[in-house]
């Protein structure tokens, strides 16, 4: 399968993503590392997680998905055979297992996030690590419109992309990208 450059970034994805969202939910982890040699069988190199996954998201398999990827990174040895993309989640106070619900775009909860996700996949590295959607109030998740009644507190992007650049340098994420953002 041919591969294209992913933005301006450096990373070569082919035009298929395996999206993982339902590793750990509807899928179990022999069906996960299956769905993962097939699509490697067939050239798909780009794989999609998030630290909230699988959907619908619950306290109970939280991480599922990026432990599966983990165990079969382990298990297959593919490690630089895929790029390898997830998410951190922001702030929902209804995921309150999700560092404490209070998961803001800030330094701390982003360097929480990036390690603990480094540790369930079982690698030093992820290759691009999207914000699951912003900090701040936009609509989004079906809403069509801005509403100013819902403004909360929020970490500002200036510190959210320090952190992540800081985390590009230290080697532990190649690209940032952003995931549900508005124009």
């Amino acid at each position: 399968m041919k591969k294209i450059r992913l933005g301006n970034s450096n990373l070569q994805v082919t035009p298929i993503c395996l999206g993982t969202m339902t590793f750990g939910e509807q899928n179990s982890e022999a069906e996960a590392h299956a769905q993962l040699d097939y699509a490697l069988e067939r050239g798909i190199n780009f794989i999609d997680a998030a630290e909230m996954y699988p959907v619908m998201p619950r306290a109970e398999t939280q991480g599922s998905t990026e432990r599966f990827i983990g165990t079969w990174l382990k298990k297959s040895g593919r490690r630089n055979d895929i790029v390898l993309a997830t998410k951190i989640a922001g702030p929902n106070p209804a995921m309150h297992w999700i560092r404490g619900g209070k998961s803001d775009l800030n330094a701390v909860n982003i360097r929480a996030a990036v390690d603990a996700s480094l540790q369930r996949l079982q690698t030093d590295r992820i290759d691009l690590y999207q914000l699951h959607w912003p900090s701040r109030n936009v609509p989004i998740f079906g809403q069509l419109s801005f509403n100013p009644d819902a403004e909360r507190p929020c970490t500002p992007i200036a510190e959210t992309l320090d952190v992540l650049g800081e985390l590009v340098r230290e080697g532990k994420i190649g690209q940032i990208g952003v995931s549900n953002e508005s124009a």
